[in-house]
């Protein structure tokens, strides 16, 4: 049995298949994770959002900002539409009802502790320590399963506050954990984020880094896996100096859908056939 870890596949269905054609995929003894953005820009959302539910207890699956993006148009929230979401298919499936509900129960973050792994879609702030984290995550995903998960969606976008607090309160606490979870690249020493900076490093504005970079990081003693910066494909670091494996590595841009190995931290990757984005 082995686990990998997948990328961003953005509705990238046929990389999918190939990916795991190239890694020998055994559904019956291998199990697969997913940093998120299952849907959205790429040609196959709904091809891609029924294969990964169809994996049942064989996937583990962390909510992206995509997934938040789907959930929250589904449910009133059509004015944040945007014209190059590809997320049609998936709002007009017979099945749409069962995929949305299975989407609103996933988590933020997984970690395992035997394998010695921690998966999110965009990063931690700087002040969390992995048990911290957690306890924000479990904050929203409440929010989510239970009965006032409308009023989250009607509150969920927006860039403020840009840095935590544990004085927070309401629906600024949660929008703030949700972008840290969900859209976070750079921030300050003190986790204040930037949010238009969606470039690889170097291009930021000072004093911001990559949320990994940051030297009081407390999650740092762990082994994080994380996708949803395409741009840090063309970053060179070593990424295991900050103990981070980012895994989207831009098959929606024309780059590569990639998966790492748990058990030996071994990569995997295809090409990608999105050749208009790359052009």
């Amino acid at each position: 049995m082995s686990n990998y870890a997948i990328g961003d596949i953005q509705g990238c269905y046929s990389e999918l298949l190939s990916l795991l054609d190239e890694i020998n995929f055994d559904d019956a003894k291998d199990r697969l994770w997913f940093t998120g953005d299952i849907v959205n820009r790429g040609p196959a959302s709904l091809q891609s959002l029924r294969f990964v539910k169809s994996l049942s207890d064989r996937a583990v699956v962390v909510l992206g900002n995509h997934e938040l993006h789907l959930l929250a148009i589904a449910n009133g929230q059509e004015k944040y539409l945007h014209k190059s979401d590809t997320i049609d298919d998936i709002l007009g499936a017979h099945d749409r009802n069962e995929l949305l509900n299975w989407l609103r129960y996933l988590p933020l973050m997984h970690e395992d502790t035997e394998l010695g792994f921690v998966m999110v879609h965009a990063g931690l702030a700087p002040d969390w320590s992995v048990e911290e984290a957690q306890s924000y995550a479990n904050e929203v995903e409440e929010k989510l399963r239970g009965k006032d998960y409308l009023k989250y969606f009607a509150h969920m976008y927006g860039n403020t506050p840009a840095k935590w607090s544990e004085a927070l309160v309401g629906w600024d606490r949660l929008r703030t954990i949700t972008n840290y979870f969900t859209r976070l690249r750079f921030c300050d020493e003190k986790g204040k984020m930037d949010f238009d900076e969606k470039n690889s490093p170097g291009h930021q504005a000072a004093p911001y880094l990559p949320w990994f970079e940051i030297a009081r990081r407390a999650s740092a003693e762990k082994k994080i896996i994380f996708g949803h910066w395409a741009a840090l494909r063309n970053y060179h670091t070593d990424y295991k100096a900050h103990n981070v494996f980012p895994l989207d590595t831009g098959c929606l841009w024309g780059g590569r859908l990639s998966a790492l190995r748990l058990e030996d931290e071994q990569w995997f990757s295809v090409p990608s056939e999105q050749k208009k984005w790359s052009e």
